[in-house]
């Protein structure tokens, strides 16, 4: 895990159009170099217990996993998980992987949170119910840990390639 530095937080402040919240490292940089996907501690500063510890910030990435999302191919992973043993066992890694990282910046934090024990995202570990959670998780963990994120990571087009986040960076400086 990468911490955030002040750039990181102003380039994800930029990415979201609003202060990030409760940042706790970079998951993953774009290939640009710029922060995509933030960790977010299991409970914000706030109280709130918050499960989505992999969260993708670049607006050009969610838009491509959004249009991805609209495809279909949510429904057609739910169809594989429920035929196909290996698949759902893979996935159950992943839900495991996911909910093993969050658990130990729990501990690290001192944060108990018992409300989000067995939760995870995405719909892990029986369905798929968010690209952008799954493919977070692929980009901060790795090829080889999500078998549902990878799949959907490869169907992205290369979303840096168009207008690179280089643009962020000249919003950045006129602030």
């Amino acid at each position: 895990m990468e911490k955030a530095t002040p750039e990181d937080l102003k380039i994800v402040a930029a990415q979201l159009q609003r202060t990030p919240r409760d940042v706790y490292g970079v998951g993953h940089r774009c290939p640009c170099g710029a922060v995509d996907v933030v960790e977010t501690p299991p409970r914000l500063a706030d109280g709130t217990p918050f499960p989505t510890f992999y969260y993708a910030t670049c607006p050009k990435l969610t838009g491509a996993i959004s249009t991805l999302e609209s495809s279909g191919l949510m429904g057609e992973m739910n169809e594989r998980l429920q035929s196909d043993p290996e698949l759902s066992g893979a996935y159950q890694a992943a839900h495991l992987d996911y909910e093993a990282a969050r658990d130990a910046v729990a501990r690290e934090l001192n944060l108990q949170v018992p409300e989000l024990i067995g939760t995870t995202a995405g719909g892990m570990p029986d369905r798929v119910k968010c690209l952008h959670s799954l493919i977070a998780h692929s980009l901060a963990a790795g090829e080889g840990v999500n078998p549902l994120g990878d799949e959907a990571l490869a169907k992205l087009p290369k979303w840096w390639l168009s207008k690179p986040c280089s643009e962020i960076a000249n919003l950045l400086e006129q602030s």
